[in-house]
């Protein structure tokens, strides 16, 4: 459940370019995210871009203070949740939830039936929250992550 003081505040709207130097600061700032270049991150605001990419930011309705991104790679009938981050203090009150809330409404519209990621093996964290929103282990990645090396979990949730 959201906390109600940030629920009043804040809410999830499409990433714009304006929002990408606090999306890499929240990024850099979780040892388990994705650290990508910019250029990255423009790619996935391009519209033109194949293939097409939801990137959605939980961001202050005044300020456009952004507290959490996400950002899925569309393959229909599938797609991928490359990157999803909440910054550190901003964690556990439900902002996570409600970025994947919305990207699952969005993945719908775009005839989208399952979700999937990977996840690196020690993120129990993040695997806990996944799998409290329904997700299940699909799979494994043997040695998929590099720096340290580690196994990566596949894990998929079906939007039918």
């Amino acid at each position: 459940m959201i906390n109600p003081d940030v629920a009043a505040k804040f809410a999830v709207r499409k990433m714009c370019p304006a929002d990408l130097e606090q999306v890499m600061a929240i990024a850099a700032g979780l040892k388990d995210a994705p650290h990508w270049p910019q250029s990255a991150y423009i790619a996935a605001l391009d519209a033109g871009f194949s293939p097409r990419r939801i990137a959605l930011v939980f961001a202050d309705a005044q300020s456009d203070s952004v507290a959490g991104f996400a950002v899925a790679i569309l393959l229909p009938p599938q797609a991928e949740l490359e990157s999803i981050g909440v910054r550190s203090h901003e964690q556990r009150k439900g902002i996570g939830s409600k970025l994947i809330g919305r990207l699952v409404h969005e993945l719908r519209l775009a005839a989208v039936s399952e979700l999937m990621l990977e996840v690196r093996a020690s993120n129990l964290a993040g695997i806990a929250f996944y799998q409290a929103l329904g997700w299940s282990q699909s799979g494994v990645r043997p040695r998929y992550y590099a720096d340290p090396e580690e196994d990566a979990i596949l894990m998929s949730l079906s939007l039918g």
